[in-house]
């Protein structure tokens, strides 16, 4: 081999590519990481840990407050907190990541990949070859939304949104999803006054009904001014800062953040040819093979499957190890297969309260042709009452009748995060509801909600 010829080229140094990466040199393949801009990614520097280190001490303050007795302050210290989240980023420094990286036997280059040729990567007018694969994990970039004047109007993404390092006066959000509730939460929390434009009667479509009621709730009591079925148009500079206008909403903010989603990263990446569409996900199958090629792999956010982190790193594992071993149609749950994919993609939203869902919504379910019962309760146990006065929650279990296991939980509360693994190893496992009852919960903990969940099933 020589410098520019390798076993594996891996195109995109975020966690998805990283963990692909170091699967496929600790399998004895000579791999190189090819990295335009820091190693870690958009998860490390602009997304997962800066956004939950800007959420947490607001959370944390509110914890406090519901349990009297303990001495809280009046309000964040925003410094510290942003001084905080900087660590958390290493200053957005990546040399600890690159460290960490050539400690795993890779080959870190720096540029812009490009796929010229099969199994050829060209990086900046260097050309490298991969003798076995060439991997995609170049994940997704903001989608912009068609308003008119955005793009002569300086404007917050997500990146801005958590890498800021001034408190604005004001903030006016437009998006319901995940990083819109996330971003106006930590920010009102921090002391801007947030105005949150979304399109529908509450945040977080994409979930249960009752997990958007409640963050809504949550959002509104921080003092978030909450405009719901609005039909944004416009975007323009006036006095005072940004204005967005259009059907329902005419607000005006300091800064505007635009959280409307975002799209697979494919663009300038050479995949037209090879038959496919730039800024369209890369179709693969359960090993993360492109179709139609034998050698192109992709996984994390540019295949569309599960657009988060943990899902593209577990998709990115199980790409390294069907490499390294040569499967191609391995059994479903085997290593080399991202079987969970389909139906058991596990997911937290950050916000107070609390949103943790896995699987199926009851209406997802019912769409798949299951027979599905739902049932729904408060979450209303000893646990949760010594947790915090005035403890509201809720909790929502998809059952297909047919087979008698869970196809979907939702949990909506303070702190609920840490509940849904258990869901998840249950639905991965198939495991039935007649087992379940057996998994007994410890007392106190807001874990009896699975009991309490069983018993109004019927066992």
């Amino acid at each position: 081999m020589t410098g520019d010829d390798f076993d594996v080229i891996v195109i995109g140094g975020g966690p998805v590519g990283e963990n692909a990466a170091a699967r496929t040199a600790a399998g004895g393949l000579r791999t190189a990481l090819v990295e335009h801009e820091r190693l870690g990614g958009e998860c490390s520097y602009w997304a997962c840990m800066p956004s939950k280190a800007l959420l947490r001490p607001g959370h944390a303050l509110a914890a406090a407050r519901r349990v009297p007795g303990v001495p809280v302050g009046e309000r964040l210290d925003a410094a510290a907190v942003l001084k905080r989240r900087d660590g958390f980023t290493s200053d957005w420094d990546d040399s600890g990541q690159v460290a960490w990286a050539e400690g795993a036997g890779l080959t870190v280059v720096r540029g812009h990949g490009e796929l010229v040729g099969e199994r050829r990567v060209d990086v900046g007018g260097r050309v490298l070859t991969a003798s076995r694969a060439v991997v995609v994990c170049t994940g997704s970039v903001v989608r912009t939304p068609p308003l008119e004047g955005l793009a002569e109007v300086p404007h917050w993404t997500s990146r801005e949104a958590t890498s800021a390092h001034e408190v604005p006066s004001s903030l006016v959000v437009l998006g319901g999803g995940v990083v819109g509730v996330e971003m106006a939460q930590a920010w009102a929390r921090l002391g801007s006054a947030v105005t949150l434009v979304v399109s529908g009667e509450r945040p977080l479509p994409a979930f249960e009904p009752f997990a958007g009621e409640l963050v809504l709730e949550g959002l509104r009591a921080d003092g978030v001014e909450v405009v719901t079925n609005a039909r944004a148009r416009s975007v323009s500079l006036v006095a005072g800062g940004t204005r967005l206008s259009g059907d329902g909403v005419d607000v005006v903010g300091e800064h505007l953040l635009v959280a409307t989603g975002r799209r697979p990263a494919t663009e300038g990446l050479g995949v037209e040819r090879f038959g496919f569409t730039a800024g369209e996900a890369l179709p693969v199958d359960d090993t993360g093979r492109v179709a139609g090629l034998d050698w192109l792999y992709a996984a994390g956010d540019v295949t569309g499957r599960a657009p988060l982190t943990h899902q593209g790193k577990y998709a990115a594992r199980a790409v390294g190890t069907a490499i390294v071993t040569g499967a191609v149609s391995p059994e479903p749950w085997s290593a080399a297969a991202a079987t969970a994919d389909h139906t058991a993609v596990p997911q937290v939203v950050f916000t107070d309260p609390e949103v943790a869902a896995v699987g199926r919504t009851a209406a997802k379910a019912r769409e798949a042709g299951l027979e599905v019962r739902v049932v729904d309760l408060d979450i209303a146990v000893a646990g949760s009452a010594l947790h915090a006065d005035g403890y509201r929650g809720k909790a929502r279990m998809v059952v297909d009748e047919r087979t008698r296991t869970l196809v979907g939980v939702t949990f909506a509360g303070p702190d609920v995060a840490e509940l849904i693994h258990a869901a998840t190893v249950a639905i991965v496992g198939g495991v039935t509801v007649d087992r379940l009852w057996h998994a007994v919960p410890s007392y106190p903990t807001i874990s009896e909600v699975w009991l309490r969940l069983l018993e109004a099933y019927g066992l």
